[in-house]
């Protein structure tokens, strides 16, 4: 079976679970465990884009491969303000191919083709928001996550509990 052919024509959640079985079938065979929630992460950063296929009133360009959940968004802006939305088709990235086209060209640079990822983001003038874990270790920063996240960096904490009074002094037993 090919995985881009289950994708076109039983869809993403059958695609996503013949992947899934696959990679664990392998594995096992090995006598290894692992957790489904570890290929499953994976499988989700291989279904990460989308190719247009009709871009309707958003600002994206046919043909062009982008990140669903910004698809997705810019499709909620389109619908609320009475425009037309995209059309798209899923995608299946390898997982190389995936780790490169990752948002942030710092955690692309750093899985494969170095040169070419870190060239063309200095060509296009691309700003690395620093949003994810990987980023963030790479350049040395507190990564955004636990108390991390900048909405608790500057948080003081204090008990709610009433204060108790003081417990009575030892009175001392001293013969007279």
């Amino acid at each position: 079976l090919v995985p881009h052919d289950i994708l076109r024509i039983r869809g993403e959640e059958e695609v996503q679970q013949y992947v899934l079985r696959e990679v664990q079938s392998v594995y096992r065979a090995q006598n290894v465990t692992i957790n489904d929630k570890h290929v499953e992460l994976i499988v989700s950063a291989m279904m990460r884009k989308v190719r247009i296929q009709n871009p309707g009133d958003t600002p994206f360009l046919p043909n062009a491969v982008v990140d669903k959940f910004r698809m997705k968004e810019e499709n909620i802006k389109a619908k609320k303000g009475g425009k037309k939305p995209a059309t798209f088709k899923p995608l299946l990235l390898g997982v190389t191919k995936a780790a490169i086209q990752s948002e942030s060209f710092i955690a692309a640079a750093s899985f494969q083709e170095t040169t070419k990822v870190l060239t063309d983001a200095a060509l296009s003038g691309r700003r690395d928001e620093l949003i994810g874990l990987k980023e963030n270790v790479i350049v040395g920063h507190m990564v955004p996550a636990g108390t991390g996240f900048k909405k608790y960096l500057g948080l003081k904490l204090h008990r709610d509990e009433p204060e108790q009074a003081e417990p009575p002094a030892a009175e001392a037993l001293v013969p007279a």
